[in-house]
């Protein structure tokens, strides 16, 4: 992932202590450099203590932003004391980077109330937000009104804040690989491709026959041997699975992998069957889980929102994402069900390396066996997970998504496939959500807590309609 930069606005009140300013300015930037985040900020050069407050001081902030407008990904808010709303908000209004915006206020303590020592921050805060508000600028807020910069509280609020503007940054710029088409009866997957350009999302489409003539046009060479050493090391090979198949893997991966990159995409969909599997013999099912494992998330059946979802996720997060449908009861515990897939699980979702790769379980007994080899097969580990889909919703003319919190569960299950056994709290409101505004049946995990991200990123500065199940 690119380095996070943040344009940090440091503000000060002329009447207020210049020492809390200074202070602030050097702890925020030491904290900054500790979490690996790059910081373009006024120096004490350019305005008295570096910080914002007169309007001129507003013009040479929003001159410098302007100036890494390329590279800043949000802008953070420091309020050592009252601040000077106006001056912060004309910055930011001047500069009109579009970016996330985090707005913290320093604590005050009881026994540094005195003139000297008084912040004011808790006032100033109220203060600033409304001058934003009336600016129709977009902002976020710290859990805790108030905060200091060195407690854990403002630790966990940067590092959510990080994972807000990577998924806006992202999200705004992504390219996302349709590889082949929908299956016909898939009516689910539909989606606008106008509506994701609206928003910056591209869509980079290949017919799944240049895929598959390219894979057999490839000769034998280094290349196709070390992803075939890759590959024996991703995973377990099932029993009786001859060389052929790993070769013909080997050079599918290779080919996907070159035209995602060479068209710069950051996701795929797959139409993984079943033109693949009658005129190549294998299923895509390897190459999705590997190289979502690397951070290329790709999503079953020609499913694009599908596919921007676990980028979305992987952005938040920073770790890989998985596509399952929802799938099946489990007992009659109404808050637990089946997720699984054939499967493209990424081999971190399992939690070790010796799971199987093998034939295709359900496919394989129409398509037939020995044209399905592809398949990573075992039951997800337990764990924190986050759920979440985005649908263009053309009817309405508009995007939007549910997310929400559970766990997968260590319950065993004897089941064909890539299976996990998940836990979701109301998981009967959730079915009845989805069904009623038009969800498709699949959905998109990671194996992190990060629906807030989703929720503040997608809500809050792309506009998309969220729900937020809990």
């Amino acid at each position: 992932m690119k380095k996070t930069t943040f344009g940090v606005i440091i503000t000060n009140r002329s009447f207020f202590p210049a020492h809390l300013v200074k202070v602030a300015r050097e702890e925020i930037l030491v904290k900054l450099q500790a979490k690996g985040i790059d910081a373009v900020v006024l120096s004490e050069d350019d305005t008295p203590l570096g910080a914002v407050m007169t309007y001129s001081d507003a013009q040479a902030c929003a001159k410098l932003f302007n100036a890494n407008r390329d590279a800043i990904d949000g802008i953070l808010v420091i309020l050592p004391n009252f601040g000077d709303e106006v001056g912060v908000a004309t910055a930011i209004d001047l500069a009109k980077l579009n970016v996330p915006i985090l707005i913290q206020a320093c604590d005050d303590t009881l026994d540094h109330m005195q003139l000297e020592n008084r912040r004011d921050a808790f006032c100033g805060k109220l203060s600033l937000c409304n001058n934003l508000y009336q600016r129709d600028i977009k902002f976020s807020l710290t859990r805790q009104h108030t905060c200091g910069i060195n407690s854990p509280s403002f630790d966990t609020e940067l590092d959510a804040f990080a994972a807000v503007c990577r998924v806006v940054r992202g999200v705004r710029t992504a390219r996302i690989a349709a590889i082949g088409t929908r299956p016909d009866a898939f009516h689910t997957v539909r989606f606008s491709e106008k509506l994701l350009q609206k928003y910056g999302i591209t869509v980079s489409v290949v017919d799944m026959s240049e895929i598959i003539f390219a894979a057999q046009s490839m000769a034998g060479n280094l290349e196709v041997e070390a992803k075939i050493t890759e590959i024996k090391a991703y995973g377990k090979i099932a029993p009786g699975i001859e060389e052929s198949k790993l070769v013909l893997q080997a050079k599918l991966i290779l080919t996907i992998e070159k035209w995602i990159a060479d068209h710069d995409c950051d996701a795929s969909a797959i139409q993984c069957w079943d033109s693949i599997q009658n005129n190549y013999g294998v299923a895509t099912c390897l190459a999705m889980s590997m190289m979502g494992e690397k951070g290329l998330p790709s999503a079953c059946e020609m499913d694009i929102t599908g596919a921007l979802t676990m980028y979305a996720l992987y952005l938040a997060s920073g770790s890989p994402s998985a596509y399952f449908d929802w799938n099946n009861n489990f007992t009659n515990d109404r808050n637990k069900c089946v997720s699984l897939h054939c499967s493209n699980f990424p081999a971190s979702f399992f939690g070790h390396n010796d799971f199987e790769i093998g034939n295709l379980g359900v496919l394989g007994t129409t398509l037939g066996s020995d044209h399905c080899f592809g398949a990573c097969k075992a039951q997800i580990k337990e764990g924190p997970m986050t759920y979440a889909k985005i649908t263009t919703d053309d009817k309405n003319g508009k995007i939007k998504l549910y997310v929400g919190e559970g766990a997968f569960l260590k319950d065993p299950i004897e089941t064909e496939g890539g299976v996990a056994v998940c836990s979701v709290p109301d998981l009967q409101g959730l079915m009845g959500y989805m069904c009623r505004n038009g969800f498709e049946h699949h959905v998109a995990m990671n194996r992190a807590n990060v629906a807030g991200v989703l929720e503040e990123a997608l809500g809050n500065y792309l506009g998309w309609d969220v729900y937020r199940h809990s």
